[in-house]
């Protein structure tokens, strides 16, 4: 007998597939990160991620204009500073090269879009982990918390709407809340980077900000075997005050995502990390996938594990190309 129930009746044509879509890229679902190097004259290409560079100061606000016209719902810095130290005093310095990039974004677009900073130590300390090292050479959680503190009132300074929390340091979503509620800064965005995993996938990530780390960063990222932890971390930083929360990798933790986002009455948000582009844009080199498909349909698996937002390398490239230009 002929089947009655035909769901092939819904995938007929790609009208129909678009109108029962369950879920949907929109340009504002998106944030591009951006890397902003103190001694540079110009841009640098990565050779680990095609297409992105470490930008001068010139070329980031150029590229941030870009995105904002493209749509893109807002922007992620990380600062690359000429001088490190063990203490990465760069990182609070008002004229260190990430508050200088906050500043001048937020000058020259203001609320037209949103603009993040990167808070933690890693690119700034000299021995490149995310926290104060004690005399043992193991990360100091609690003086860590004190210049994550310091942190967060200098990037409200220099005009940041949202802090991205993704040292993984215990309680660091309090002492940030604290510290900025105590400064006047109350309505800047705490995005609590929830569930942070111990990942190889970050391998690009580390040329993008000259990363001088030594060694491993497994005592205070999460264990890649371990989801349960990810909803323990996920009360914890909602109790602290977390406004949105985040989970990193993307793809390899679509799992953990779909978990976190059915559970949080925050946003939640995902980053498609280095080794997700790279893997994407090397194969497409290589002939190996469809370049454009590939990465449209990373981006879907996130919308529909739960992500409202998704930081990519993309961000601009697909935001123009859903708001009808070409790639």
């Amino acid at each position: 007998m002929a089947p009655i129930i035909r769901p092939r009746r819904l995938r007929s044509t790609p009208a129909m597939r678009r109108l029962v879509s369950e879920v949907r890229l929109d340009p504002a679902d998106l944030i591009l990160p951006m890397f902003v190097k103190e001694t540079l004259s110009q841009p640098a290409p990565l050779s680990g991620l095609p297409g992105v560079v470490q930008h001068t100061l010139d070329s980031l606000l150029t590229a941030a204009r870009e995105a904002v016209a493209a749509g893109v719902g807002g922007l992620m810095l990380f600062g690359i500073p000429e001088i490190r130290d063990e203490s990465g005093s760069q990182a609070d310095d008002p004229d260190g090269i990430l508050n200088r990039a906050l500043r001048l974004l937020r000058d020259e677009l203001g609320d037209e879009t949103v603009i993040m900073a990167d808070l933690c130590l890693d690119e700034f300390t000299s021995h490149g982990h995310c926290g104060v090292l004690d005399e043992t050479g193991a990360v100091d959680n609690d003086a860590t918390l004190e210049r994550y503190a310091s942190m967060a009132i200098a990037q409200a300074r220099a005009g940041a709407h949202v802090l991205g929390l993704s040292g993984m340091m215990d309680g660091q979503v309090g002492v940030c809340r604290e510290a900025l509620d105590d400064h006047g800064f109350t309505d800047v965005v705490i995005l609590g980077y929830t569930a942070k995993y111990a990942s190889a996938f970050y391998g690009p990530f580390r040329e993008a900000v000259d990363s001088e780390l030594v060694g491993d960063r497994k005592t205070y990222q999460q264990d890649p075997a371990n989801g349960r932890e990810a909803m323990h971390e996920l009360d914890l930083d909602l109790a602290e005050g977390a406004d949105i929360v985040m989970v990193k990798p993307g793809l390899p933790y679509l799992d953990v995502l779909a978990e976190v986002a059915t559970a949080s009455p925050v946003p939640v948000w995902t980053y498609q990390v280095s080794g997700e582009y790279a893997m994407i844009e090397f194969a497409a080199a290589a002939g190996a996938i469809d370049r454009e498909r590939a990465i449209e349909e990373s981006l879907i698996a996130f919308k529909r594990a739960g992500a409202d937002a998704i930081l990519t390398y993309w961000a601009t490239e697909v935001a123009t190309a859903l708001n009808g230009g070409v790639r």
